[in-house]
């Protein structure tokens, strides 16, 4: 039987205009219908969001109050985590020890925001005038039309409707029509918190109904979205329409360097985590291996050893390590990247196919590019399991090399030398570095890049304040009559 799922507007669950099936990645067979958010589906969500950013149920609850829902979202969030779990591997392919841990921490960032909600603080501004008490306060920017991909949805949406909610707007959660199934569940968590109907409303859909419609709005305000760069220039083009917000966090082609000083078994086992984690399916993915040349050999030896022991298999199952890529399509782009690079010099270390196997399986690979630095998969990112390994010779060059990129949303170095560390982490063009460590994340720390990895913060007390807009009050303070201003004095 194929699960029910429906869209979320204004506090009720609804069939969208039509509806499509959504593929099991491990199977490559349908396993649910979901429901398609048109164009009409799309502007009741807005209307419904606009409605509750004034509705006095929503609008006048102090911000201790909007905590609490927080707290509450939070804790029901982490007792239905093995549900949404379940869901998110049998809809994504993501394997089930991943999507069960990733989703229980998702929590915490609504606890953060929880407890920030009460924080937002204007300030008394000192001018220049005696009778004049002049003061800033924030107040929520509207309704705030959400956009996250498939791959970790969960989280990608916690850092955006956690801060917007903190700070009083409403929101719009659009997911991805490629495996929706998570948010879709999520929303039947919202609806049990008690937030007034139409204060987050969860649709899905594709572009030009959907996608086009919610970012182009005249009643949204801020456009948070996950994805590609392609994507995004036509939601910067949309929001011409509204004149909104824009926050972009779009991936990127991060480098992680290791230098000869390195501890190389840590090292390994982090560029495991960097690229072949979610079988490569990451924003962050540690896909440019940047080797200093007199470890090249010992740390590629240790690496395709560990790499050909990787246990593939069901995502369902506990035991696996690595399982399939979300869509066909992602398979095709690989082939092609990974055979163009072939073709350019690139030398195969291990993988390079698809696997025989139901479903949509690629091997993990490895590409030796330093005869080949300029070869595609170096500078495409591929959002999956391709690591392209290159040399660099000193500190110089190895920052060169990073940063040749016109991506820059992280960036990993493994060095013994604090010295060293501190050179890079300035120098290196990337919103986030990673010292002797990669993929650590805390609801306390902002994210995102630079370049064509967007721009805007998610994550951290700056995130908050990204959904507020300012107020400046003044107050005059003295009791003698405003002087006519068409009387000379």
């Amino acid at each position: 039987m194929k699960a029910p799922f429906q869209l979320y507007i204004d506090g009720r669950f609804e069939s969208g205009a039509a509806s499509f099936e959504s593929i099991n990645p491990a199977s490559g067979q349908g396993w649910a219908q979901m429901p398609e958010a048109r164009s009409d589906e799309v502007n009741r969500a807005v209307e419904a969001a606009h409605r509750a950013l004034h509705d006095p149920a929503w609008a006048e609850l102090t911000a201790s109050q909007r905590g609490k829902l927080l707290y509450k979202l939070a804790d029901l969030l982490e007792q239905a985590a093995p549900e949404l779990a379940a869901i998110e591997t049998v809809d994504t392919g993501k394997i089930i020890r991943e999507t069960r841990s990733q989703i229980a921490y998702v929590a915490e960032y609504y606890r953060y925001y929880a407890g920030v909600a009460d924080k937002i603080e204007g300030q008394f501004i000192p001018v220049d005038k005696p009778d004049m008490n002049v003061w800033m306060t924030r107040e929520p920017v509207g309704v705030v039309a959400a956009i996250v991909p498939w791959n970790s949805q969960l989280f990608l949406s916690a850092v955006k409707l956690g801060p917007a909610l903190a700070a009083g707007c409403t929101v719009v959660l659009k997911a991805s029509e490629e495996a929706p199934g998570p948010l879709l569940a999520f929303a039947r968590v919202l609806d049990q918190v008690g937030f007034p109907a139409g204060v987050v409303n969860v649709i899905t859909g594709f572009g030009p109904e959907c996608g086009a419609v919610l970012s182009s709005h005249p009643k949204v305000a801020h456009i948070a979205f996950t994805g590609g760069p392609e994507t995004a220039q036509r939601i910067v083009g949309n929001s011409a329409n509204n004149l909104a917000k824009v926050s972009l966090e779009l991936g990127g082609k991060s480098p992680l360097m290791v230098f000869a000083d390195a501890d190389l078994d840590s090292a390994v086992n982090a560029q495991l985590a960097a690229v072949f984690a979610a079988s490569g399916q990451s924003c962050v993915a540690g896909s440019r291996l940047l080797l200093q040349a007199s470890i090249k050999d010992r740390f590629l030896e240790r690496l395709i050893e560990k790499v050909k022991a990787i246990r593939i298999g069901d995502p369902q199952d506990m035991a696996t390590e690595y399982g399939p890529l979300c869509t066909v399509r992602q398979i095709s782009t690989i082939e092609r990247v990974v055979a163009s690079s072939l073709a350019q010099g690139a030398r195969l270390l291990v993988g390079g196919q698809r696997l025989e196997a139901v479903g949509h399986f690629y091997a993990p690979t490895v590409l030796d590019c330093s005869q080949a630095p300029q070869a595609d998969s170096m500078r495409i990112e591929l959002f999956g399991p391709v690591l392209s390994v290159d040399v660099f010779h000193d500190e110089q060059d190895a920052i060169a090399k990073a940063n040749d990129t016109d991506y820059g949303l992280a960036a990993g170095v493994f060095t013994t030398q604090l010295t060293r560390a501190h050179r890079l982490s300035k120098a290196l063009r990337a919103g986030v570095v990673w010292l002797n460590t990669y993929r650590a994340i805390s609801p306390l720390a902002s994210f995102g890049g630079f370049g064509l990895s967007g721009h805007g913060r998610e994550g951290g007390l700056a995130a908050v304040l990204d959904y507020t807009t300012t107020k400046t009050v003044w107050l005059r303070t003295s009791d003698e009559p405003m002087a006519d201003p068409f009387v000379m004095r």
